[in-house]
C-alpha cells in the first residue's frame, strides 16, 4: 500500500503546484511578448525617422510602408499586438525646415486574462481593455553645427 499512497500524494501535489506554475508562467510570459513588441516598434520608429530624413516630402506613403514592413516582425497574436498588421497607427511629422522629423507609433496589446485585472499597471488602456503602447523618435536631418544653406553648401562644392 506504500506505492499506491505514493502516487496518490503526487497526484494531489501535481494537482496543487501545476496550475500555481502555469499562473507564474503566464505572469512571466506577457511582460516579455510587451518588451519584443516595444522593441519592433522602437526599431521601427528609429529605420523610418532615418529614412524621412533623407527622402523628399512626396514620399510619406513609401515611408509609412516601410515602417509597416518593419512592423511585421511582431506576431499576429494579441499578446504582442491587438487588431492585426493594419490596426498600427503610424504617425509621420516633418517639423520645421532644419529637416527635423518625427516617427510615433502607436499599437496595443491585449493582456492575458491572468494579468486582465492589472492593465492599468502594464500601462494606459482602450476601450477593449488593451494596453495602449506608443513609441515615438525623432531626428534632426541637419546637425547643428553645420552652417549655411544646402545652396550654399552646392556653391563651394561646384
Amino acid at each position: 500500500m506504500g506505492i499506491r499512497e505514493d502516487a496518490a500524494q503526487a497526484t494531489v501535489e501535481a494537482a496543487l503546484l501545476l496550475p500555481t506554475f502555469l499562473t507564474l508562467l503566464l505572469l512571466a510570459l506577457q511582460p516579455l511578448c510587451m518588451l519584443y513588441t516595444r522593441s519592433v516598434m522602437e526599431a521601427a520608429a528609429s529605420e523610418t525617422a532615418r529614412l524621412m530624413v533623407t527622402t523628399d516630402g512626396e514620399a510619406m506613403d513609401s515611408c509609412e510602408a516601410f515602417a509597416l514592413r518593419r512592423l511585421s516582425a511582431v506576431p499576429n497574436l494579441s499578446i504582442f499586438h491587438a487588431g492585426g498588421s493594419l490596426a498600427w497607427d503610424i504617425e509621420l511629422i516633418r517639423a520645421d525646415e532644419e529637416g527635423t522629423v518625427t516617427a510615433a507609433i502607436t499599437g496595443a496589446v491585449t493582456p492575458l486574462p491572468v494579468l486582465g485585472a492589472f492593465a492599468g499597471a502594464l500601462g494606459t488602456t482602450n476601450g477593449q481593455g488593451d494596453v495602449e503602447m506608443r513609441v515615438e523618435v525623432s531626428y534632426a536631418g541637419r546637425p547643428s553645427w553645420l552652417e549655411g544653406s544646402y545652396e550654399t553648401w552646392v556653391r563651394r562644392w561646384n
